[in-house]
């Protein structure tokens, strides 16, 4: 399952690297759907991210009925993102038990 949307950088005060994109509600409905089969613990779900030409692994965070997508220091530098600026991001939710969901 490979999703994309569209969405304004924020910070939040979790785990570095503190720049994150939240999921909006309908992509966040389509993953909470499926959590219980691919999180690893805290309701954490791992994923393969593609921002930009930039290609990385992270765990998307529930956060108030929403995902936050991180993005991480080298993705920022990389894809010359800061806090505010509105972003394409493209994932696929992937398991360890299960591989690509």
């Amino acid at each position: 399952m490979i999703l994309e949307f569209t969405a304004e950088t924020i910070e939040w005060r979790g785990p570095a690297p503190f720049i994150f994109v939240p999921a909006p509600v309908d992509v966040s409905a389509e993953i909470k759907a499926i959590s219980n089969h691919v999180t690893y613990g805290w309701g954490c779900i791992p994923a393969v991210v593609w921002i930009g030409s930039t290609e990385y692994t992270t765990s998307l965070f529930p956060k108030d009925g929403i995902y936050l997508v991180p993005v991480k220091v080298k993705v920022q530098r990389a894809e010359n993102i800061a806090l505010g600026d509105t972003v394409l991001v493209k994932f696929e939710i992937v398991s360890r038990r299960l591989g690509s969901f």
